[in-house]
């Protein structure tokens, strides 16, 4: 009986230690899944859940140009003519020309083999700064709202556009568009236009969105670093940090590269390299630097690039995003259009 006794406590020993193994297995799994619940839920909110804060308001009907009255002349332009009211312009695949503004796009190409550098510039000359405007993706300030370079310009009636700074992917700088502020918050080098037609790198710390707007700013960004200011190349670009988001490349070595510079008031010039391609390794930053001085740039700035770096013109993707052709979403454009 005693012995009987002793199996069976011995029985319920061993059940009650491998019930509580259990409960410990269960309680640590459950925290472990709520842990990693909480990281991928955290780590989705902030790279990826769309979060509106502004609906812009849309300022389409501000923009006369919807397609030139267009007459090809370019060897590779396209023979249709069509109609815009009040605009009559010539352009081909890489040409715009009316009263008002004129584009012109090359296709350059340096070194040769693993070395080769493939890039292109748009020269632009406005007869008014209003002509150089910014756009939203999906009309809407926030986080994490995205679209092609493309389909904001396509919204926008842009006749030539670029990626923006991405400004959705970061809560800091300071974000004025379209002579609305809406975001305030100093953290790096940037860049403002203005409604003389002049552009201006800066400090954010330096001067405050109050002062920028009574200086007549009209739209701000903020990325970098600073390329060329008062006519120089600002640095060697060996320690230059952008930010610390997750998933940044190194921004020293090599890329695919987008940037604006002013030549004077009213002429700018935008570059886009390709990058990360069999036909073009990218552009360092002092590479970039180099060429924005070489094409006259008295200031210069870099946006943002990688599978952002975006060229657009009169309703095709001039460069090669991401090497195969396919655009990245963005948050922002620049974009010309007839001025007002």
């Amino acid at each position: 009986m005693i012995q009987l006794f002793q199996k069976t406590n011995r029985k319920d020993q061993h059940s009650m230690s491998v019930s509580r193994k259990k409960r410990r297995w269960l309680t640590i799994t459950l925290v472990a899944v709520i842990v990693i619940g909480s990281i991928l839920y955290s780590l989705a909110d902030r790279y990826l859940i769309r979060h509106v804060q502004v609906v812009v308001a849309d300022d389409n009907t501000a923009a006369t140009h919807t397609t030139p009255n267009a007459v090809s002349e370019g060897t590779a332009g396209t023979n249709s003519t069509t109609t815009a009211t009040d605009v009559h312009a010539t352009s081909d695949d890489w040409n715009y020309s009316s009263d008002d503004l004129k584009i012109q796009i090359q296709k350059m190409q340096t070194g040769s083999g693993s070395d080769q550098i493939t890039y292109y510039v748009a020269d632009v000359q406005a007869k008014d700064a209003s002509s150089l405007r910014t756009a939203l993706a999906d009309n809407s300030f926030g986080t994490n709202i995205t679209e092609d370079t493309s389909e904001i310009a396509e919204a926008n009636n842009a006749i030539f556009a670029i990626n923006g700074d991405y400004y959705g992917f970061r809560d800091d700088g300071v974000i004025i568009r379209n002579g609305v502020l809406y975001r305030d918050s100093p953290t790096r080098d940037a860049l403002a236009l203005f409604n003389d037609g002049t552009i201006r790198t800066y400090n954010e710390n330096d001067i405050s969105s109050a002062e920028l707007l009574a200086e007549g700013v009209t739209n701000t960004l903020s990325f970098g670093p600073i390329l060329v200011q008062k006519g120089e190349i600002t640095s060697d670009f060996s320690r230059v940090k952008i930010d610390n988001n997750f998933g940044n490349r190194s921004i020293q070595d090599a890329n695919p590269r987008t940037a604006i510079g002013m030549i004077a008031p009213n002429h700018y010039v935008f570059v886009v390299v390709d990058g990360r391609q069999d036909d073009s390794r990218g552009m360092t930053l002092a590479e970039l630097a180099q060429t924005m001085k070489d094409l006259g740039a008295t200031e210069a700035y870099n946006l943002d690039g990688g599978g952002s770096s975006t060229m657009y013109f009169m309703g095709r993707v001039v460069n090669n995003p991401l090497g195969r052709n396919r655009e990245r979403g963005v948050s922002d454009i620049l974009y010309l259009t007839e001025g007002q």
